[in-house]
């Protein structure tokens, strides 16, 4: 045997043996991939999910999914072998760790913060259900003043905003709805609740891109409820529900199915004015419920471009700027699977 055969011999091994170091090294990557979704109008660990009591539900043979990502956790190893499937999956994403998480993070963290959004997005779900209703369970109110302003002087922060020119509203979309609609050159009547009084507050506005500007950051205050209402999901965390479980708070306390007893999943975090926010892993959430069997899918509008790449197969993709908007699609569907719906198309171009 050569010297070089010998030496190539003992190489080898070696050669193997940092393979195998460098395909299980940690690497500073995360990994999404399609995780579980789950019928809101059904049952988890044997109880029903939405729980309502002090007012009639109905049961209905349709399905709203709620629907997740299976990420790695913060302080978990993820190794080359894992990143390549990642990579060569269609489904799955790679991004990197700092982008993700931050040095502080850790599994127990992620997990506290993940159950304490859970919590929140219960409750402004079921405000916007019971918002669409017609139960009065929100106030617009200021949120700031904005300085060198209409609004400085006149109005205060908290002041809650029961009326504007005359036209009641509940929320902040509705408060800036009613401002804007304002005749030029009006000033803009606020009836206003100050420190638990009434009283009447006349601001005249500047005009900004050609609509009436009184200064103040609007916001909506969630009132107690008019009976109880209890969202339990079991070792799920996140806000990213809050669309699908106002959906599904909404059908129960309506008689009907709502997706007409078809499969409709979604994403979305809600806000106490029903509007629908962005989540992360949008094609990993489609490509699940697509695996699902679900016919629709409602995208948050700040989602929609990426949501475009995603393999949805025949899941029809639906814009969802509020839960309102989200309701008339998933009516309007149901009656007539071919009607134009609000697309994806139309914000991300």
């Amino acid at each position: 045997m050569t010297q070089r055969t010998l030496a190539g011999l003992l190489a080898a091994p070696l050669l193997v043996g940092l393979w195998v170091v460098a395909l299980f090294q940690p690497l500073p990557f995360v990994t999404y991939q399609p995780g579980l979704t789950l019928d809101v109008l059904g049952e988890s660990d044997g109880e029903e999910i939405i729980q309502i009591d002090g007012h009639q539900t109905y049961n209905n043979d349709g399905q709203l999914r709620m629907t997740t990502v299976s990420a790695s956790q913060p302080e978990a190893t993820v190794n080359l072998f894992e990143l390549m499937n990642a990579w060569v999956s269609r489904d799955d994403a790679v991004y990197p760790y700092d982008a993700v998480y931050t040095p502080e993070d850790t599994r127990e963290s992620n997990q506290k913060e993940g159950q304490e959004e859970m919590v929140s997005s219960q409750h402004l779900a079921a405000a916007a259900a019971l918002t669409e209703l017609g139960y009065k369970v929100t106030e617009a109110k200021v949120g700031e003043v904005i300085p060198d302003t209409p609004a400085v002087g006149r109005l205060e922060k908290d002041d809650v905003i029961l009326k504007v020119n005359g036209t009641p509203v509940q929320n902040e979309l509705e408060l800036a709805a009613a401002i804007g609609d304002t005749p030029s050159g009006d000033d803009v009547e606020l009836q206003v609740r100050r420190d638990g009084e009434p009283r009447t507050v006349s601001v005249t506005p500047e005009t900004r891109d050609g609509v009436p500007f009184v200064g103040i950051a609007p916001a909506t205050d969630v009132l107690a409820l008019p009976f109880d209402v209890e969202v339990q999901v079991a070792d799920i965390g996140g806000p990213s529900a809050g669309l699908m479980f106002s959906l599904g708070i909404y059908d129960s306390l309506t008689p009907g199915s709502l997706t007409g007893g078809a499969t409709v999943a979604g994403t979305g975090e809600i806000d106490g004015a029903g509007r629908v926010g962005a989540i992360g892993g949008i094609q990993q959430k489609i490509a699940g419920a697509r695996d699902a069997g679900a016919e629709v899918f409602l995208v948050p509008p700040a989602n929609c471009e990426d949501a475009l790449g995603a393999q949805n197969g025949d899941v029809k993709l639906v814009r969802a700027d509020t839960m309102h908007d989200a309701v008339t699609a998933i009516e309007t569907w149901a009656d007539d699977p071919d009607a134009a719906l609000p697309s994806c198309e139309e914000v991300a171009g």
